[in-house]
């Protein structure tokens, strides 16, 4: 489970360089993490989060109930 602190820092890789408040991310399902800018839905496997753009590119259309297990 990612702690509140990490959350709290954590930025979407893609949208941080557009300032302090863009990139922040939601914890959907306990185990993916959402982007509120761009939609990138990052997995978060044996508690890391993996936060490559890549990644977050494979789930963007993916809507957030059709998430499974990363």
């Amino acid at each position: 489970m990612v702690s509140q602190e990490l959350l709290d820092i954590l930025r979407c890789p893609a949208c941080v360089r557009n300032g302090p408040d863009a990139g922040l991310l939601d914890l959907v399902k306990g185990t993916w993490l959402v982007c509120r800018d761009c939609h990138r839905k990052y997995p978060i496997r044996d508690d890391i989060p993996v936060m490559l753009i890549e990644e977050g590119d494979k789930y963007r259309d993916v809507p957030v109930e059709e998430l499974g297990e990363p």
